[in-house]
């Protein structure tokens, strides 16, 4: 039989084979993490994400804030093309004299040779109006 510190050199040898195998084959080695050039690649390549995210973070929120002030403008936009639309059917409508008249006399102008009075206190006439009606109407 052999000695047994030539049975624990052949042991040895077969397993030193077997690793040599293994990492031949891309295997990791056994009872050890991975190799140290791949665990630096590995942070690197993490490091380099990173690095490309907060180079595209504000250019991306520069865009996103863009396109959400242009769907404001857009909606300014188009409100203010409905009201052009509505003033120029109104203009439309008022080229006639009887409307431009109507509208005159509305902001208070008077045709030449007319006078103009202010009268006060109407609302109070017809107050005591109606109150004298409803005496009127109980005697």
């Amino acid at each position: 039989m052999h000695a047994p510190s030539e049975q624990s050199g052949a042991v040895a040898r077969t397993s030193r084979v077997a690793q040599l195998e293994r990492e031949r084959q891309g295997m990791p080695r056994q009872g050890r993490g991975p190799a140290r050039s791949v665990v630096v690649r590995r942070w690197l390549a993490v490091g380099a994400l990173v690095l490309v995210a907060l180079l595209y973070y504000r250019p991306l929120k520069a865009y996103v804030d863009a396109r959400g002030e242009l769907a404001q403008q857009r909606q300014i936009v188009q409100k203010l093309q409905t009201d052009h639309d509505r003033l120029e059917r109104r203009l439309g409508s008022s080229t006639s004299l009887a409307t431009l008249a109507r509208e005159a006399r509305a902001l208070g102008y008077v045709r030449p040779g007319e006078h103009l009075f202010i009268v006060k206190g109407i609302n109070h006439w017809r107050k005591e109006l109606r109150v004298s009606m409803m005496a009127r109407r109980g005697r």
